[in-house]
């Protein structure tokens, strides 16, 4: 990255822009797209959220449902087995086109991963975003170098964020277009993920759904944040998650560009105590308990829309927000590296049967192959439940017990019961 943009190695983002006078340039430039973007989102977002009742079915499953974002540069000899232990099959690495220089290093870390489906996101710079040549050159450069390795490529990165490189959405059009076209006429194979705007902001993607360039995309991106809402329960504009989700695939839905499939590409919460490597302010940050147990419940509550095919949590070792803690070289696995475990364990080979809410309380059926799965768990306070007979309980980070009462929490517990009960 060139001045004035810069690279935040403690928070893995770019760094918040200081010359204002460069952003009020620039968002002057951008007028036109920015009140476009507007006017399409008031046209298109209503009818969005009166088609939610006709969203067309979707089955989504435990099997491909889970992934993990893994860096070049978070310890990377230890990576490969580290996601072994978890049991991830989807993982999604970042490479910046202003590292070019290092594309080998980055496809010799890509294919450390054996058996896994990667997804890699191409990030931008200005650079990137103004030289369409250079745009080009770089993508074909990837495109060739893993070929047959990765064929799914998530196109630009945190488009509503100007720290990011885009001014305006019309930018981001036209960058996507360049790889667009280039699946269109060299790498037919490719699948391109797009939209990529971070937070609840769907006027942003209601732009990149509604426009007249030629492009589409073959499934849509969404750096779903909702941590400055504290949990993930918590509504934002009378959405909590679930409803923010399934808004967003009508929006796919509705939208000659798609069809129709969300993928949550990046979410997490910041880690209390961690600065300068927390990616928000200390008001933002939680526990390592609260991370643990938000990291389980956005999982679920995001299973439970059956609207997002896949949801990476960003990311596995990040000493401000990842399951695992590495400063001063030592590997400390977080709570919620066991929680991110015991989770994927229990729901691999689920399907959902049903999820319901009262008073706080949260209900999840999924059917296994062997058993039905109860998934339970309260946004607050502690709650004991008696069985007429016992069952084995999972607690949140594995620890197993045979009980015939429920102590319910926070932290989401799980026990089967036969499929005869269904």
């Amino acid at each position: 990255m060139k001045q004035p943009f810069a690279w935040d190695h403690y928070s893995d983002q770019p760094a918040i822009i200081k010359d204002k006078t460069l952003k009020r340039s620039m968002r002057r430039s951008a007028l036109f797209s920015l009140i476009k973007t507007f006017l399409i989102a008031f046209v298109t977002l209503p009818i969005a959220i009166f088609s939610i009742p006709f969203l067309k079915r979707r089955t989504i499953t435990g099997e491909h449902f889970f992934g993990m974002g893994v860096n070049l540069d978070k310890e990377p000899h230890l990576a490969p087995y580290l996601l072994e232990e978890l049991g991830i099959h989807n993982i999604l690495i970042r490479i910046p086109l202003w590292e070019m220089d290092r594309l080998h290093e980055y496809v010799t870390f890509i294919r450390s991963f054996e058996n896994k489906h990667i997804t890699v996101a191409l990030l931008q710079d200005r650079e990137h975003i103004t030289s369409t040549d250079m745009s080009r050159d770089h993508f074909i450069q990837i495109f060739e170098a893993l070929e047959g390795i990765c064929h799914t490529y998530i196109i630009g990165s945190t488009i509503n964020r100007s720290k990011w490189g885009f001014f305006s959405v019309n930018e981001y059009l036209n960058f996507y277009a360049i790889a667009y076209h280039l699946k269109q006429t060299r790498f037919p194979k490719l699948k391109l993920i797009g939209s990529n705007v971070i937070d609840f902001e769907y006027h942003f993607s209601a732009h990149t759904l509604f426009n007249f360039k030629k492009i589409r995309y073959d499934a849509i991106g969404s750096l779903l944040y909702v941590d400055r809402r504290g949990a993930p329960e918590n509504f934002q504009m009378g959405f909590n998650l679930v409803e923010k989700i399934r808004l967003l695939a009508s929006l796919a839905q509705i939208s000659p560009k798609s069809n129709g499939e969300i993928i949550i590409t990046e979410t997490n919460w910041p880690i209390k105590n961690t600065a300068p490597y927390a990616p928000t302010s200390e008001t933002e940050c939680v526990s390592e308990e609260d991370y643990a147990n938000y990291l389980v419940r956005y999982h679920l509550l995001a299973f439970a829309s059956q609207h997002a095919s896949s949801v990476y949590w960003h990311q596995l070792i990040a000493p401000g927000y990842g399951l695992i803690d590495n400063r001063e070289g030592v590997i400390r696995k977080r709570n919620a590296f066991s929680a991110y475990k015991t989770m994927v364990e229990q729901m691999r080979e689920g399907s959902l049967v049903g999820y319901g809410i009262k008073r706080g309380r949260h209900t999840m059926l999924i059917q296994t192959p062997k058993a039905l799965l109860h998934i339970e768990w309260l946004e607050s306070g502690t709650l004991e439940i008696s069985l007429t007979e016992p069952v084995e309980v999972t607690y949140r980070d594995g620890v197993h017990e045979q009980t015939d009462i429920l102590h319910l929490s926070p932290a989401p517990l799980y026990y089967t019961t036969s499929l005869e009960t269904l």
